[in-house]
């Protein structure tokens, strides 16, 4: 079947659910070094700053910040000691070794697709891969063991410079497009729940402006309860005003997409 366009996925909050995992450790590891947990829209509020991608990071400019608001007499930890605290809460044990001995958040995961989406991806003529800013064992955990793709592609966290730096996107868009993009090429969209994510396929088009290059944007998962309709609303303006083209409801709107009209 001819091609007709590329779409990359971002994963957390796109591919699975992280509130009650990622973000859960996130609050937690504030917590610890500094006795306040962020609520979800504290972090909401802070990933629309556009330059939080990586949740380590994230953690440490949270507890740097209540540290100063506060006037608390705390020594500001170590990202070493962030990242440790963190992956303990995520993964339960080590990352490294064989996932059923995880015990951490990460089991708490909901998916958002199933392998079925892909392949009918595929039928539609759409190539697709992954660039995440996940560590590279949590990014294969849930595209392999769970979805049951096999070998997908994909750029996750120390593959690429982090969002919205976006040589990992056009690293990958290079790579499954026969290394020519321009104006010739077929579309190549991203979809991603940040302003991170747009800003990502933004400078995209700064690097290689004859490329067509599409911003899909979608509030991630917790603020698709109808009890929190007016922050998604609020949510998807922000994505919208820093240059998303498109609002999904739902990634299953991907299904019957037509790239040809962005």
């Amino acid at each position: 079947m001819k091609k007709i366009g590329l779409i990359l996925f971002d994963i957390d909050g796109v591919i699975r659910s992280v509130e009650n995992s990622y973000r859960l450790s996130l609050k937690k590891t504030v917590y610890k070094f500094s006795g306040w947990e962020p609520s979800y829209v504290d972090i909401d509020n802070a990933k629309n700053e556009g330059i939080w991608n990586n949740d380590w990071d994230l953690s440490l400019e949270l507890i740097k910040r209540c540290i100063k608001k506060e006037n608390l007499n705390l020594k500001i930890p170590l990202r070493e000691e962030i990242v440790e605290c963190f992956e303990e809460f995520y993964f339960g044990g080590d990352p490294n070794v064989d996932s059923k001995y995880w015990s951490g958040f990460i089991t708490n995961e909901d998916l958002l697709v199933d392998k079925e989406f892909f392949d009918l991806l595929n039928s539609n003529g759409i190539i697709w891969g992954f660039v995440s800013g996940a560590e590279h064992a949590s990014a294969k955990f849930v595209l392999e063991k769970r979805l049951g793709l096999k070998s997908p592609p994909l750029i996750s966290m120390g593959d690429a410079p982090d969002k919205p730096d976006p040589k990992g996107f056009i690293h990958l868009s290079k790579k499954l497009l026969g290394d020519k993009l321009g104006e010739s090429n077929i579309p190549i969209a991203y979809v991603g729940d940040t302003i991170a994510d747009v800003n990502t396929v933004i400078n995209a088009r700064k690097e290689i402006p004859t490329q067509k290059f599409i911003s899909f944007g979608i509030a991630p998962p917790h603020l698709h309860l109808q009890s929190r309709l007016k922050e998604r609303n609020s949510y998807e303006k922000n994505l919208q005003d820093a240059g998303a083209d498109f609002i999904l409801n739902s990634i299953n709107d991907l299904k019957s997409i037509n790239l040809s009209l962005f």
